[in-house]
């Protein structure tokens, strides 16, 4: 089941995304802090007896702008689309707040290329090098993301 988060997935999503062994690195890391003042952009995937398997951001960048963020889907997990579904949750939320395009920034294009998302150049994601990519200790010579958008 996909659902949007709760206070009480906090640390479920916290140890799914400090988890290095589960994507590689593939994933930014998030404090508690960042974690609780963003629950709202978050939706989870939880198995039937309510655990979180998974996790999916929708981070508003600016009036007509998202992003994907933070997807993970617990290793054991993967491969029954829940990473597909998450997003494509994350998705629906973006229109029906009225934001018509979304990207991402991934180290496996490949997956959001199967989604409908298209490369597109960084320098046309300015905002999103201002918010968050100044700030990244990967920024800018250890950074191996593309980025990827949709228009929906």
């Amino acid at each position: 089941m996909i659902r949007k988060a709760r206070i009480k997935d906090v640390k479920a999503i916290h140890g799914l995304l400090m988890s290095t062994d589960q994507h590689e690195g593939l994933v930014l890391p998030r404090s508690f802090s960042q974690l609780y003042s963003h629950l709202r952009d978050f939706v989870v995937a939880v198995d039937g007896d309510g655990k979180v398997i998974g996790c999916c951001a929708l981070s508003l960048i600016w009036e007509d702008l998202a992003e994907i963020r933070s997807l993970v889907v617990s290793p054991e997990h993967r491969g029954n689309h829940l990473g597909r579904k998450l997003v494509e949750a994350c998705l629906s939320e973006s229109v029906t707040l009225g934001i018509y395009k979304v990207y991402t920034l991934t180290e496996v294009p490949g997956f959001f290329a199967r989604l409908g998302f298209a490369e597109e150049g960084m320098e046309s994601l300015n905002q999103k090098i201002f918010l968050d990519c100044l700030n990244c200790p990967r920024f800018p010579d250890l950074c191996n993301e593309v980025a990827m958008t949709m228009n929906l």
